[in-house]
């Protein structure tokens, strides 16, 4: 298998669908247990009533589309730019391991410390990666 300076997009785009199917399989069983019909989730914090484990994945689903898509858009702009080094592609490989472990803490564990600990080196990553990008420019 070929690695590109783009496979790490697609390692964090396919955790983030292997997330999905963990929110799911955690989140329909939570709510058919609860008898709530579907259309009861109309509302974002609707499904607040359910287990705190049934909601983990859920939060983290979130999570990964939020702070990913600068590293989506930085990746990108690496390759487009001529900027798409072995330290940027070692940083990137390293934002999704990164990310992949705050999801295991989030949806195991949760414990905020930790998940605050790799969220900011996570972003740390990204911080270097955007200048080393500028760097670049100028």
């Amino acid at each position: 298998m070929e690695t590109t300076f783009l496979t790490p997009v697609l390692a964090l785009v396919s955790w983030t669908l292997i997330v999905w199917f963990w929110m799911y399989a955690r989140r329909i069983p939570a709510m058919n247990a609860a008898g709530l019909d579907p259309q009861e989730a109309q509302h974002p914090g609707s499904l607040n009533m359910l287990p705190k484990p049934a909601r983990f994945a859920a939060d983290n689903y979130n999570h990964l589309h939020e702070q990913p898509t600068i590293f989506y858009a930085l990746i990108i702009y690496s390759q487009l730019a001529g900027v798409a080094d072995e330290l940027n592609l070692t940083l990137a490989w390293a934002y999704v391991g990164l990310r992949v472990l705050h999801s295991l803490v989030q949806i195991t564990v949760n414990k905020v410390t930790l998940r605050f600990t790799l969220f900011a080196v996570s972003t740390l990553v990204l911080v270097v990666i955007a200048i080393r990008n500028i760097l670049a420019v100028l």
